[in-house]
C-alpha cells in the first residue's frame, strides 16, 4: 500500500505540488482568522458541582461575580475628599449597562452604613470597585470587559489597578499568544543551522523546515475548521502550532534521511522514482503508524470534561493527521522532482560530517562500522547492566514526584511586571482585611429559620472556615433557593481549602433542604482537580490499550509493544520528578524566572503525558521498525538491535534535538504553565531519545532475544491478515519461524522477507 502510495506520488508529483500549493494560499488566508474564532476559559468541568451551583445562583440571584476589580488611588487626595468620590463615581457611572450586571464601590446608592469601609484601603488613598459583567460565558465577559476597560484608567496623577478573573485570564491568554510567536521566531534561525549542520546540504535541509512551514499554516485553517463545529481553546492554538512545527520537522527528517540513503543503495545507481517508492514504504509506513500512536495518544484528552482539554486533543489529533498527510504526499512529491539535487549546496565535509553527517559508503570499499553501532555493541556486551542502571537511573530522576500537589493557576502564573498580576499585589497590600477566596453555598427548598441557622452555624464551626452568613433568599414558582457566603482562610487552589469544600460538602444538609450545592473559587478549583484525576482511569487503559494493538500491527509482535508502553510509563515517572523538583518544588524558580507555589496545574501535567507518550511512541517504532527489517533479513539479535541503532540513532537523535529546540523555545515564555509544558515536554524528548533509545532498549531487546518477536499461533494467523505489511518496494512483512512458540536455540533466523529481496535488487 505505501510503496504504492509513493509510486503515485512520484507519477503525478505535479498534480500533488499544485494541490498542496492551492491549499496552503487558502490556509494562508483564512488561517489567520482562527484567533478571533477560538475560545477563553474553559477550565471548569460543566457537569460538576461548582458549576451546578454557580448556573443555579445566577438564574435565582443575577450575575455577583466578581469578574473585574478596579483600584483608583490618588497621591494628592484622601478618600474622604469629596473631589475623589466624584473622580471614581464619575467612571463608573459612564460605564455601559449592555456591559456591566452590578457595580459594588464605596460610594454606591444604598450601600449599608459602614458597609463601604472594606472597599478602602489601608493607606487611605485607595478606593476598590468590583464589576460584575454582563455575558452568559467567558468569552462574552471578555467582550464587555474589553469595551469597559480604557473607560476605567483615571487621568494623571490617578493610579489605576485593574485585576480579577476576566483580566486575568485576558492576561495569561495574549501573553501566551505572543510568547509562542516570539518562541517561532526564535527556534526558526536555529533550527535552519541546525537542518543544515545535519544534512550537510542545503537543499535537503529547506525541506523539513519547508514541510514545517506549511505544516503550521495549514495546522491554522483546520483549527479554524474546528472552530465552526466545536468549541475550541486559545491554548490550543498556541500548543498544537508550535507542537506541529516539531513533529513535522520530525516526519520529514526521517523521511529525507531514508530517501537519500535510497539513493546511494545499489553502489549509488538508484532510481530516483524506486528511491521514492521505497521511502514511502519503509519511512513512510513508519511514519504512518508513529503518527497514529502521537494522535491516539491525544484522543485520550477528548475523554475530560473541560472544553480546554477537549479542544487540545481535537486540536492535536487534526494537527498530527495533517503532519503525517504532508509526509507521505508532498514530501515524497518534493522529493521526486529534486532526485539527486537533493544534494545540492553542500557544506564543507569537514564542518557538517564531523558534527552530524552520516557516513557514506564509497563502492567497493569494505563496509565501515558507525559510531551507533559501535556504541550498540558495548551496550549489548553488558545488557543486564546497563539496563538494571538505566532503569535505576530514571526511578531516581521519577521520585520528587512522589511529591506533586495539584493546583490552579492564578495571577502567580503571569509575569511579575504583568499589570493584572501587579494590581493583586497592590490589592493585598491595601487592602489585608479583603474577603478571601469563598465558597457559595446554594441550599435550595422550605428550610425554616432555625434549621438554616443552626447550618450556618455548623459551617462557621468547621475548620478553615473564616466566617459563614446569608447572603440572600429568594422565592420563584414556589422553590425557595437560599444562598451563603462562606469565607475560607488561605488561597482557593491550596489543599486546606480544598479540605474546606469537602467538609462543607460532607456535612448533613438541614432540615427541609431538597439540594445543597456548594460552589465558589475554592470549589471550582477542587472539581477540576477530581474531574481530571476520575478520568485518569479510562483514559490511560484507552491509550495504551490502543497503542499496544497499532504496535502490534506495525511489529508483528506481543512482546515489543508491552515493552514500549512499559518504558514509556518508566520514562513518564521520570519527567514528571522533573516538573516536581524544578517547578512544583520549585528548585530552577530563580533560574527560569517564576514563582514557586509548591504545587502544578494537573491539566499540565495531563498535557505532558499524552504529548510525551506519543512522541515517546514515535522514536520507539523509528527504532523498533530499522531493527525490525535487519531482523527479516535474518540479521542475528545482535547485529540486527546493532545495525538498527546505527541506521536509526542519528536519525532519533536529530529529530529529538530539533524537537527540543522547539520546545526549549517555548519555555522561554514568561506564562508558568507554558514553561511546565515546554520544559517538561523538552525534558521528556531528551531523556527518551538518550537513556531510553539508545540504553535502555536495545539491552532489553537483547535480554528478551527470541522472545522479542513472539507471537501466540492465533495473532500470528490474526496478524498474517490485517497487519498492515508491504509487499512492495521494500517495506517488510512479519516472519514468525514458528507460530505459537518460541525458536528453538540453534534454529535459523526469520526467513528473508522475497520482497525486501527484491527491493534490494
Amino acid at each position: 500500500m505505501f510503496a504504492r502510495l509513493g509510486q503515485l506520488t512520484h507519477r503525478r508529483r505535479w498534480w500533488v505540488l499544485g494541490a498542496a500549493a492551492v491549499l496552503t494560499v487558502i490556509a494562508a488566508v483564512l488561517g489567520p482568522a482562527v484567533s478571533g474564532s477560538v475560545r477563553g476559559g474553559g477550565f471548569e468541568d460543566p457537569s460538576a458541582e461548582s458549576s451546578r451551583a454557580a448556573a443555579i445562583a445566577d438564574e435565582a440571584f443575577g450575575r455577583t461575580d466578581g469578574d473585574v476589580v478596579v483600584l483608583w488611588s490618588n497621591h494628592e487626595l484622601d478618600v474622604d475628599d469629596p473631589a475623589f468620590a466624584r473622580q471614581v463615581t464619575s467612571l463608573l457611572d459612564a460605564l455601559p449597562t449592555d456591559a456591566v450586571a452590578r457595580v459594588l464601590h464605596p460610594w454606591a446608592p444604598g450601600m449599608p452604613a459602614g458597609a463601604g469601609a472594606g472597599l478602602l484601603g489601608d493607606d487611605g488613598r485607595t478606593a476598590m470597585a468590583v464589576i460584575s459583567l454582563r455575558g452568559a460565558d467567558d468569552d462574552e465577559r471578555s467582550d464587555a470587559y474589553d469595551e469597559i476597560a480604557d473607560l476605567l484608567m483615571a487621568p494623571e496623577p490617578w493610579q489605576t489597578h485593574v485585576t480579577g478573573a476576566v483580566p486575568l485570564r485576558d492576561a495569561l491568554q495574549h501573553a501566551a499568544e505572543d510568547d509562542i510567536a516570539r518562541a517561532e521566531m526564535v527556534a526558526m534561525p536555529v533550527l535552519l543551522v541546525l537542518m543544515a549542520l545535519i544534512f550537510g546540504s542545503l537543499t535537503a535541509a529547506a525541506l523539513p523546515v519547508t514541510i514545517g512551514v506549511v505544516a503550521i499554516l495549514g495546522a491554522m485553517g483546520l483549527l479554524r475548521a474546528l472552530t465552526l463545529v466545536t468549541d475550541v481553546s486559545t491554548f490550543a492554538l498556541n500548543v498544537t502550532t508550535i507542537l506541529g512545527l516539531g513533529l513535522a520537522i520530525d516526519y520529514a527528517l526521517f523521511m529525507v534521511s531514508r530517501f537519500r540513503e535510497e539513493l546511494r543503495a545499489d553502489g549509488g545507481t538508484a532510481d530516483v522514482g524506486t528511491a521514492v517508492a521505497r521511502t514511502v514504504a519503509t519511512a513512510g509506513r513508519t511514519v504512518a503508524f508513529s503518527g497514529l500512536t502521537v494522535l491516539i495518544s491525544f484522543a485520550g484528552l477528548l475523554f475530560f470534561p473541560q472544553m480546554f482539554l477537549r479542544s487540545m486533543g481535537l486540536g492535536g489529533m487534526a494537527v498530527v493527521l495533517l503532519d503525517v498527510v504532508l509526509a507521505l504526499t508532498l514530501l515524497p512529491a518534493l522529493l521526486a522532482v529534486l532526485g539527486r539535487r537533493v544534494e545540492a549546496g553542500r557544506l564543507p565535509e569537514g564542518l557538517s560530517r564531523r558534527l552530524f553527517a552520516p557516513r557514506v559508503s564509497v563502492p567497493g570499499a569494505p563496509p565501515r562500522t558507525g559510531g551507533w553501532e559501535r556504541f550498540a555493541r558495548v551496550v549489548l556486551r553488558r545488557p543486564g547492566v546497563v539496563a538494571v542502571g538505566a532503569t535505576l537511573l530514571l526511578a531516581l530522576l521519577a521520585l520528587p514526584a512522589l511529591g506533586l500537589q495539584p493546583g490552579t493557576s492564578d495571577e502567580r502564573d503571569l509575569p511579575e511586571s504583568a499589570a493584572a498580576r501587579l494590581a493583586v499585589e497592590v490589592m493585598e497590600d491595601r487592602f489585608p482585611a479583603a474577603p478571601t477566596p469563598a465558597l457559595d453555598v446554594v441550599v435550595q427548598g422550605p428550610v425554616d429559620g432555625p434549621a438554616l441557622a443552626s447550618y450556618v452555624e455548623r459551617i462557621a464551626s468547621l475548620p478553615g472556615v473564616t466566617g459563614a452568613v446569608v447572603s440572600g433568599a429568594v422565592t420563584d414558582e414556589g422553590t425557595t433557593t437560599t444562598r451563603l457566603a462562606v469565607g475560607t482562610s488561605g488561597a482557593a487552589e491550596d489543599q486546606g481549602a480544598r479540605d474546606t469544600v469537602r467538609s462543607v460538602r460532607d456535612l448533613t444538609p438541614p432540615d427541609g433542604a431538597t439540594d445543597v450545592l456548594v460552589g465558589g473559587p475554592a470549589a471550582t478549583a477542587a472539581d477540576s482537580v477530581t474531574a481530571i484525576t476520575s478520568t485518569l482511569p479510562r483514559t490511560l487503559p484507552f491509550v495504551a490499550g490502543v497503542t499496544m494493538v497499532l504496535l502490534f500491527l506495525a511489529l508483528g509482535s506481543v512482546v515489543l509493544p508491552l515493552k514500549a508502553v512499559l518504558m514509556n510509563v518508566v520514562s513518564l515517572g521520570a519527567t514528571f520528578g522533573a516538573i516536581g523538583w524544578a517547578f512544583g518544588q520549585g528548585h530552577l524558580a530563580g533560574l527560569l524566572g517564576f514563582t514557586e507555589t509548591g504545587y502544578v496545574e494537573p491539566s499540565n501535567l495531563v498535557l505532558v503525558a499524552v504529548i510525551s507518550f506519543g512522541l515517546a511512541m514515535d522514536y520507539e517504532l523509528f527504532l523498533l521498525s530499522r531493527i525490525r527489517e535487519e531482523h527479516l533479513r535474518g540479521a542475528g539479535r545482535v547485529d540486527s538491535i546493532a545495525t538498527g541503532l546505527e541506521r536509526s540513532g542519528r536519525t532519533i537523535t536529530s529529530a529529538a534535538l530539533l524537537l527540543v529546540v522547539v520546545l526549549v523555545a517555548m519555555g522561554t515564555s514568561g506564562v508558568t504553565f507554558l514553561k511546565v509544558i515546554g520544559l517538561g515536554l523538552a525534558f521528556a524528548v531528551a531523556v527518551d531519545a538518550t537513556v531510553v533509545r539508545a540504553l535502555l532498549v536495545p539491552a532489553t531487546m537483547a535480554l528478551l532475544g527470541r522472545a522479542n518477536w513472539w507471537l501466540p499461533r492465533p495473532l500470528a494467523r490474526f496478524h498474517a491478515r490485517f497487519g498492515l505489511s508491504e509487499d512492495e518496494g521494500g517495506a517488510p512483512s512479519v516472519t514468525v519461524a514458528a507460530p505459537g512458540r518460541l525458536p528453538q536455540a540453534g534454529a535459523p533466523g526469520p526467513v528473508r522477507d522475497e520482497a525486501l529481496v527484491g527491493a534490494e535488487r
